[in-house]
């Protein structure tokens, strides 16, 4: 018989345990040593058999251990000591309480998705381990920063294969009571609630489930309630999963309900409210709605100055490459949602629709796209590496007519891991021998410490972690094996796949097609040969997983799978199930290399890489997102691209070939060229070097340093400057609306210049006159210049410098004439052109409204970055 209603009992601990509880309640353990110690005294199998799960621990240890414990003083002195660390680490000021006033007094970090351990399965990939890692870092630099997301009862997926290895997935119900999560209550004992008002009046109403991920709060609403009808009690059912109107509704109750959610805790428990709201990827982008309707209700501004109020303090991050993988609704669904009915006063839906609207050259009017609405709630937005920077400056250009894409106000900030999480305690003590701090902010000087570490030592703890994945990977592997089917009598093979002694090479990601799971299959027997090569031999380890509705991910993992089934290879190349937090750690500490070959520029960043780094692991990558920016031929290797090649066939085929030529004759020859003591010195060289020049770079705190400087404290600065009256606010709003009222009378009439004559010489100068049109606008509301410097064969300007010339001379009707001076510093072919520009001081870019006046028959032909 089935139970009709299920919930979990927590324990009860005695007193003298009390703190256990309290430890268990603080994701800070998923990457604290010592308190993992602490828990797996309490009893060793329970805590290898829970998956290393505290509460599941807890709730499952005898009472006579618990008992037993409680008066065991050298365990009780271990807990004290423990619990007072975590103590420590919550209330004592850190870097950030460092930086002084200008920085945000709080922080809302919105996400769909946080990867923060295995136990807490609310992730699906890359974007949910780095939110994971963002909120992390935030924790040990002690920055005020609170969470936002959503609690799915049903999470991703669990994936397991068929006997013909096809994915299959199911998915088990998560009890948020059975997980380090509790309940925020009003001061009465009720479950603090939220609702969003949806069409024909129903409500979406969520309770919050509050996560401590150290010293950082993590929101996570739930839908999951008797208080919605059955239809809204399943917004929240899985990741990523239903039809589009599901997906709007979960992205709805994210950034509407999240805004609300942290009204409630900032009430509730009296934290700061959030000074700088930052929308990871456009699913949360209705936050910024949210906060419109706010200043217009509460604070009694109009749309045009809320919106100021809003993207002043607004950061967006992208981090797609690919038009794919953005979400974009219909627009007739957006205003049944937002309008009629439903629609909030002072928030009318016509500006909501164009906010999202694709009003631009290529775009769809009949949708309404959320990256698009982050970018224009957003008055700072980043890439995620600096190749997806330029990506992303490319993709969203239309968003700033006129402009050339260096311009296109999108930054990047290379994304990182963090190190607590992902490098190996055998690591973490090698390291620190020197006194390194692998958690360290920046410290490259400490780094270098790992020239003092013997190369023995070097080898030796790197040959413990691959060993230790071996074992791992044949458990794995006769458990899926099992799954599909097999018998114990046919796995007999399984206690000899894989060799502790092999170049280990590790490949795990999801399986959209663009990350060519199976190039490394295009020449299946030179494949074979490498495998089993009686000299040099690789293994392959291999994981990922396809998302419910790709039908062509799964088939890629099927044809991964049959090629591992041979009997043949398969000691030599595993596919292992399920790819979560919990296979990803042995994964990247136990590879002697970590394989990328996406499809260039398609990988916005990838983070796997930098994980294998920090534990010593060397990169075989396309030169995509971060390996793009970092790579410098020392620390890993390059697969040629074959960037021209149009014909996607001919392009695989010539790359993967470039892969095997690498992977044998320059990967395998180095690992195995020992010297008289059995060590790869030359190897060992380039582990030394990836350690000490990446080693500062990859790491979230260094990605979380970059986020503050130079894009939270300027935002709250910026929001500062909006919210002390809301004068500000009115005012910038007035002055876009006049200046976009006024722009069609802009423009260049007339430019001369004196000086050049037949030519200049270096050193030389040339005074030009620009007179210009301002119509309704004056001086003060523009920025004449002059952009100079060389050009190529088509007269575009490459790498140009930038001059603002100055007023000279006014005329009758909004005439003027600016001049200024060129200088010439270089030889060869140049040139220039003039633009005008808005320009206002509460502006975050010159490109921020999209608005330029160029000459008559002339065009922004500029490319290269503006000096």
């Amino acid at each position: 018989m089935r139970a009709i209603r299920r919930f979990t009992v927590r324990p009860v601990l005695p007193e003298p345990l009390a703190p256990l509880g309290d430890l268990a309640m603080n994701l800070r353990w998923s990457w604290h040593p010592p308190t993992q110690d602490l828990f797996a005294a309490v009893d060793p199998r329970l805590w290898a058999s829970t998956g290393h799960d505290p509460m599941r621990l807890l709730s499952e240890v005898s009472t006579d251990r618990l008992t037993e414990l409680g008066s065991d003083e050298t365990f009780l002195s271990d807990l004290r000591s423990v619990a007072a660390d975590l103590d420590a680490y919550v209330h004592q000021d850190r870097w950030y309480q460092s930086l002084g006033p200008d920085v945000p007094r709080q922080i809302a970090y919105f996400s769909p998705e946080f990867g923060l351990t295995a136990v807490l399965p609310q992730y699906s990939g890359g974007l949910g381990i780095l939110a994971g890692d963002h909120l992390k870092a935030a924790s040990d630099l002690g920055a005020p920063l609170i969470g936002v997301g959503l609690l799915y009862r049903h999470g991703y997926f669990k994936q397991s294969l068929s006997g013909d290895g096809w994915q299959q997935e199911r998915y088990p119900i998560v009890d948020p009571q059975a997980m380090p999560l509790s309940l925020l209550r009003e001061a009465d004992g009720t479950a603090a609630r939220v609702s969003v008002g949806l069409p024909g009046g129903r409500r979406l109403v969520a309770q919050i489930w509050v996560a401590h991920v150290g010293r950082v709060p993590l929101l996570l609403l739930d839908s999951g309630i008797e208080d919605n009808e059955p239809a809204e009690r399943d917004t929240t059912d899985r990741l990523y999963g239903g039809g589009t109107e599901h997906r709007l509704l979960q992205e709805m109750l994210l950034g509407v309900g999240g805004v609300r959610a942290l009204r409630a805790y900032c009430r509730i428990t009296g934290a700061t409210s959030p000074e700088v709201f930052h929308t990871n990827e456009g699913h949360a982008g209705f936050l910024g709605l949210e906060r419109i309707r706010e200043y217009v209700e509460d604070c009694g501004l109009d749309f045009d100055a809320a919106l100021e109020v809003t993207r002043a303090g607004t950061v967006f991050t992208t981090h797609t490459p690919v038009p794919a993988g953005i979400d974009r609704f219909a627009r007739d669904l957006v205003e049944q949602h937002f309008g009629g009915d439903n629609e909030a006063a002072g928030v009318p839906v016509d500006r909501i629709l164009a906010l999202g609207a694709e009003d631009y050259e290529g775009g769809d009017p009949g949708l309404f796209n959320m990256a698009v609405m982050g970018f224009r709630l957003g008055q700072r937005a980043n890439g995620v590496s600096a190749l997806h920077g330029v990506v992303s400056r490319g993709m969203f250009a239309g968003l700033w007519p006129g402009f050339d894409e260096t311009e296109v106000p999108i930054t990047s900030i290379t994304n990182g891991v963090h190190a607590g999480t992902w490098v190996a305690r055998e690591m973490t003590e090698l390291v620190s021998r020197p006194e390194v701090d692998p958690t360290a902010r920046d410290g490259a000087e400490d780094w270098a410490g790992i020239d003092q570490v013997p190369e023995s030592a070097i080898w030796k703890t790197k040959a413990a972690m691959r060993a230790r994945l071996v074992d791992y990977a044949r458990d794995r592997l006769r458990e899926s094996w099992l799954a599909r089917g097999a018998s114990e009598a046919e796995l007999g093979w399984v206690a000899d796949a894989l060799d502790p002694n092999v170049l280990t090479i590790g490949f795990a990601r999801r399986v959209p097609s663009y990350k060519r799971l199976t190039l490394m299959l295009s020449d299946r027997e030179r494949l074979k040969r490498m495998l089993l090569d009686p000299e040099r031999p690789i293994q392959l380890v291999i994981a990922g997983k396809s998302h419910p509705a790709d039908d062509g991910g799964k088939r890629l993992i099927q044809e991964i799978v049959w090629f591992a089934d041979d009997p043949e290879v398969r000691h030599r190349i595993v596919f292992l199930p399920d790819y979560d937090m919990g296979l990803a750690h042995p994964l990247v500490t136990g590879c002697d290399v970590w394989l990328n070959n996406p499809l260039r520029p398609y990988e916005a960043c990838g983070t796997s890489g930098m994980k294998a780094a920090l534990n010593g692991g060397l990169n075989v990558s396309i030169r995509d997102g971060w390996w793009d920016e970092w790579y410098d031929g020392q620390n890993g290797w390059a697969i040629p691209s074959a960037d021209g090649v149009n014909d996607p066939d001919r392009r695989d085929d010539l790359e993967a070939h470039a892969l095997y030529d690498l992977l044998e004759h320059q990967v395998a020859a180095r690992f195995y060229d020992r010297d008289e003591h059995g060590l790869p010195r030359r190897w060992l060289e380039m582990v030394r070097h990836t350690l000490k020049s990446l080693g500062p770079k990859v790491l979230a705190t260094r990605m979380f340093d970059d986020y503050v400087t130079k894009l939270y404290a300027p935002a709250a600065l910026s929001s500062r400057a909006m919210n002390s009256s809301f004068e500000g606010a009115r005012q910038l709003a007035a002055w876009k609306r006049r200046v976009r009222e006024g722009w069609g009378g802009v423009h260049v009439d007339h430019v001369e210049s004196v000086g050049t004559g037949e030519g200049a010489e270096v050193g030389g100068s040339a005074q030009l006159r620009v007179f210009v049109s301002l119509g309704g606008l004056s001086p003060d509301d523009v920025d004449i210049q002059v952009l100079h410097g060389r050009v190529d064969e088509a007269d575009r300007l490459q790498s140009p410098s930038l001059v603002s010339l100055e007023r000279a001379e006014d005329y009758e009707a909004g005439r003027y004439r600016y001049e200024g001076q060129v200088r010439f510093d270089r030889t060869g072919p140049v040139g220039y052109t003039v633009r005008i520009l808005p320009k206002n001081p509460e502006l975050s870019s010159p490109a921020e409204l999209g608005l330029v006046a160029w000459p008559p028959a002339a065009s922004p032909m500029v490319n290269g970055d503006l000096r």
